[in-house]
């Protein structure tokens, strides 16, 4: 496995494509595009822990990372948890029946308004809509907190806002509180074993200042 990070441009992605096909190579591949993942200063976030997709040639059996640069603002933090959360997939619907790239649950949905989930999985642009309005509701309602930890460590981790929305995202805003204000020792986790101390860790530094926090925002 390659160790090193691999930048993926169009002209490369062509040149490999075209060699792929003459040389009659079966492949395996996901390629995640986004303007924010190639920072123009180097400026990327690290998840050595990061769910990785691979290349996989048929041919020679090698296996070849790809590698996502993010820049670490607010497109960077919806892309890393969109591809944790789904792969980055609109379409996709898990066992227990959260929709979507960002896997939401039609709970919430119905919380701000939509009740078809149907006309909700086919519409990417109304999936990150109602992502950026739970992030300013989430900052609303944890602003206080946000406020009072951010630059503190709990359970070896320095908390950041980026890391606390996150975790609101995982378990609901109401539990983050109570992981913070327990000191982290209600650490709830998700379905699938995942801890909000985990996802504090994982999504921590991002700059998410562009997001307005706002009580009752709309889609």
């Amino acid at each position: 496995m390659f160790a090193a990070y691999l930048k993926i441009d169009f002209n490369l992605l062509l040149t490999l494509m075209h060699s792929i096909f003459k040389n009659n190579l079966v492949l395996s591949i996901l390629f995640v595009f986004n303007t924010s993942f190639i920072s123009n200063n180097n400026k990327t976030i690290d998840r050595s822990y990061f769910d990785l997709e691979y290349i996989v040639s048929a041919d020679t059996n090698i296996e070849i990372p790809n590698y996502i640069f993010l820049i670490n603002d607010y497109n960077g933090f919806k892309e890393l948890l969109g591809f944790k959360e789904s792969s980055g997939r609109y379409n996709r619907i898990n066992k227990f029946g959260f929709m979507g790239k960002y896997q939401f649950n039609l709970n919430t949905l119905k919380m701000y308004g939509i009740k078809n989930s149907k006309n909700f999985i086919n519409n990417a642009e109304l999936q990150e809509r109602v992502f950026l309005i739970n992030v300013q509701r989430n900052k609303w309602i944890l602003r206080k907190d946000i406020k009072w930890f951010v630059g503190t460590t709990i359970n070896e981790t320095k908390i950041s806002e980026s890391g606390i929305i996150a975790a609101a995202h995982l378990a609901g805003p109401g539990n983050v509180k109570k992981y913070l204000r327990s000191g982290g020792k209600d650490d709830k986790k998700d379905a699938f074993g995942t801890s909000i101390s985990k996802y504090i860790k994982y999504f921590q530094n991002f700059d998410l200042s562009m997001v307005e926090a706002i009580r009752k925002p709309k889609v």
